[in-house]
């Protein structure tokens, strides 16, 4: 038996997020579906971080157990049989019962927020276009209190499996990728469905003076989620990065 770690990236659009679903085109169904033309095995990746429709991945990991033998090169054989807004790019042997989801350490992501007076069409489905005014000030205020540990219930739908609402925040911050184009980055041990965009959108209403830094502050201690924003669109999402010892 081997474990296998695989590096991937995506463009999200096209795909009804990572996990699988009947009768949907998923970033896990057209990855396991060409592990299984490669492997000659039916394979069931477990991933680090599952993104949902319209989110992409600039560092997603997952990994599989198989016995079959694997080809000189994994990585390029699956991106040869996958479609083209899916790439693998490393496939190597890992630790025996190394975990993509269970041995992560954090993850980290990144929104990305174009103020520019009229919409780039080059920023399309990778930027979300926000033409009001922006407090840059606010925004960093916003994203400095999100260091530490906090309860993010005001930053994941009402209904929802989790039983756990605290998250350890490691870093975040706001900077400027371009003149006028903003990057949120955070970076935590876990992180709940729509929680980044959730907050992204949050804090979007603190930089056009619609709510203020203070009142997005006291969300973070456990606030029903119609007391938080607005959730902001996936498409400016992306899994950046996952860490591990």
């Amino acid at each position: 038996m081997t474990t296998v770690r695989l590096d991937i990236e995506y463009d999200g659009a096209g795909f009804r997020g990572w996990a699988r679903q009947p009768g949907q085109r998923t970033v896990q169904g057209v990855l396991e579906a060409g592990l299984a033309q490669v492997l000659r095995e039916e394979i069931q990746l477990t991933v680090a971080g599952r993104t949902d429709t319209g989110v992409h991945a600039l560092g997603q990991v997952a990994s599989f157990d198989t016995v079959a033998a694997l080809p000189p090169d994994l990585a390029r054989s699956l991106n040869g049989v996958t479609p083209e807004d899916v790439a693998v790019r490393r496939a190597e042997p890992a630790p025996d019962g190394f975990s993509a989801r269970f041995d992560a350490r954090s993850r980290s992501y990144l929104y990305r927020v174009a103020t520019t007076k009229a919409p780039s069409p080059f920023e399309r489905g990778r930027a979300l276009w926000w033409p009001h005014r922006v407090d840059r000030a606010a925004l960093d205020a916003c994203a400095a209190a999100l260091d530490g540990t906090h309860d993010f219930t005001a930053f994941t739908p009402t209904q929802t499996d989790h039983v756990r609402f605290d998250r350890d925040v490691f870093a975040a911050s706001w900077s400027d990728e371009s003149e006028e184009l903003l990057a949120f980055r955070i970076t935590a041990d876990a992180f709940m469905r729509n929680m980044v965009r959730a907050l992204v959108g949050t804090m979007l209403e603190v930089a056009s003076s619609r709510r203020t830094v203070e009142s997005f502050t006291a969300l973070l201690e456990g606030a029903h989620r119609t007391e938080g924003g607005n959730t902001a669109p996936p498409h400016a999402l992306y899994l950046e990065s996952v860490s591990y010892d």
